[in-house]
């Protein structure tokens, strides 16, 4: 059922919002939260990508990845049985290439650089599993300032001593939680260029 009261830039007025109202994309409303990880993988990891994308769309911010199949088409099937919304940031130039329940592909030609513009378009991201692409991702998330949240993925040291960066979590919907907690309370910041 769709929201019948009017809608302004900033959101539905004269009622509390629901999962009828329609997302806000720009000014102060809808989190971006991006899911990261393998595009392959096991079943286990697959049913804790989608319930993170459940997790995101019942909070009503919205699901980017990398659009392909594993853990971001685990993650787009989460939030389309809620209701959400999903955006693929792919690799070649064929929108076709997006998983089933992608609903804006965005089409880049960079193959694995388009993993810069996945965690650039989102406040927050969340690392479920993931291989040498994943760290990459987690990679520029810190050095661009969005927080990052991990279930089961990387954890990062330097020089042997463990440098923190990425805040584990021990469930799907905690996980969302801090990934939007965090996102929130980063507000408006200059872009984190960490060490140049």
């Amino acid at each position: 059922m769709q929201c019948t009261r009017r809608f302004t830039k900033r959101g539905c007025s004269g009622h509390e919002e629901t999962r009828a109202c329609p997302p806000v994309f720009r000014g102060g409303g809808t989190l971006f939260v991006a899911v990261i990880g393998s595009a392959s993988c096991g079943l286990e990891t697959a049913a804790v990508a989608e319930q993170v994308g459940r997790q995101i769309a019942r909070r009503r911010a919205v699901l980017v990845c990398g659009g392909r199949g594993g853990v971001m088409e685990a993650a787009c099937r989460g939030a389309k049985a809620e209701g959400g919304t999903t955006v693929g940031i792919l690799p070649g130039t064929d929108r076709r290439e997006a998983n089933a329940y992608v609903d804006i592909p965005i089409v880049t030609g960079l193959g694995e650089a388009r993993n810069a513009i996945v965690v650039r378009t989102a406040d927050a991201v969340i690392a479920v599993s993931g291989g040498y692409g994943t760290l990459s991702e987690i990679g520029l998330a810190l050095k661009m300032g969005r927080p990052v949240v991990g279930l089961g993925t990387w954890e990062l040291c330097q020089q042997g001593q463990f440098v923190g960066g990425v805040l584990q979590a021990g469930t799907p919907a905690l996980a969302v939680a801090q990934a939007l907690a965090l996102a929130k309370t980063r507000g408006v910041l200059v872009e984190g260029e960490r060490d140049g």
